[in-house]
């Protein structure tokens, strides 16, 4: 009995002994406290590098889609900076090619009926007419950009661009000129009021010039590297500068002094009258497609969005 008393003594202390060894093992494994980070520490190091990553932003840049070219990104201008490139565009555009292209029209007109004997109702006088019109707008968009490039020595101009957008522009001109006499007579004849007349030749005319547009697009976008094919981004470019140019040709009949004159809101400002030299009339018939350009212009500029109008980017 005693041996059993002294056995379980032994075996008690043996167990002691074994359980601080376990306990100093542990304690030369296992880290210090001071090193252990508590849970509120790791947390607050997880939030702090959160916090300091990086945040990413993906926002949809705005695209301008200028006259025979693709969507670009849009240069980040200030509203009012944006507004004033389309008005300096557009007295661009008005100085090279609107005025060309009613003096081009009246001169060819004079030439048709005095010259070439026909009638101002003809199919002939039409096409004389409307190719006047080209021309104005082929020889005056040529000659403003290389007059511009030698007076700036602007070497970002490209006159091979500028020829073939001439090319199309003047193509579309064509359309529209070549519709404008013929239209104006059949409303005319149809006894409407001058604003109607005004409003129906606005219509007709813009509608000519965005199918000529369409279509000169189609034929020349092979030959022409600068002329880009239709797609539905320059149709809505198209669209905005054809109801410009009608316009334009809806000022025009303003010139006609003999049809309502009484009606005639324009004829102090724009009528052509018997009496008026052949050159001034050419120089009236010039500012008429000018102010009417430039008002429908006006109101184009001040309300389309931006990136969306045919003078934005380019």
């Amino acid at each position: 009995m005693l041996f059993s008393v002294a056995t379980r003594s032994f075996a008690s202390k043996s167990m002691m002994i074994a359980r601080q060894q376990n306990i100093r093992l542990m304690s030369s494994v296992a880290p210090s406290s001071d090193k252990i980070p508590s849970t509120s520490h790791t947390s607050s190091s997880k939030r702090e590098i959160h916090s300091d990553t990086t945040k990413l932003s993906y926002a949809a840049q705005p695209t301008y889609y200028p006259e025979g070219s693709t969507a670009k990104e849009a240069p980040q201008e200030e509203t009012s900076s944006g507004m004033a490139d389309r008005f300096k565009i557009t007295a661009e555009v008005t100085i090279s090619k609107i005025f060309p292209a009613g003096f081009g029209w009246q001169s060819s007109s004079i030439v048709a009926e005095e010259y070439l004997g026909y009638a101002p109702d003809s199919v002939a006088f039409a096409l004389t007419t409307g190719l006047g019109d080209a021309i104005g707008v082929m020889v005056g968009h040529c000659a403003y950009f290389a007059a511009k490039k030698s007076i700036t020595g602007d070497e970002g101009i490209n006159m091979e661009r500028e020829t073939q957008t001439g090319l199309l522009l003047a193509s579309a001109a064509f359309c529209s000129g070549t519709v404008w006499q013929p239209l104006v007579d059949v409303l005319q004849a149809a006894n409407l009021s001058f604003g109607q007349v005004f409003a129906g030749t606005w219509v007709g005319c813009g509608t000519a010039f965005y199918l000529g547009l369409r279509g000169a697009r189609t034929i020349l976008s092979g030959p022409c590297k600068y002329i880009h094919e239709p797609t539905y981004e320059n149709s809505t470019t198209d669209k905005s500068l054809s109801v410009a140019i009608g316009g334009a040709t809806g000022f025009f009949v303003g010139t006609d002094t003999a049809y309502l004159p009484a009606q005639n809101f324009l004829i102090n400002a724009v009528g052509i009258h018997d009496t008026t030299p052949a050159l001034a009339g050419c120089v009236i018939a010039g500012s008429s497609t000018s102010l009417g350009f430039l008002s429908a212009q006006t109101s184009l500029n001040a309300i389309y969005p931006a990136g969306k109008l045919w003078n934005d980017g380019k």
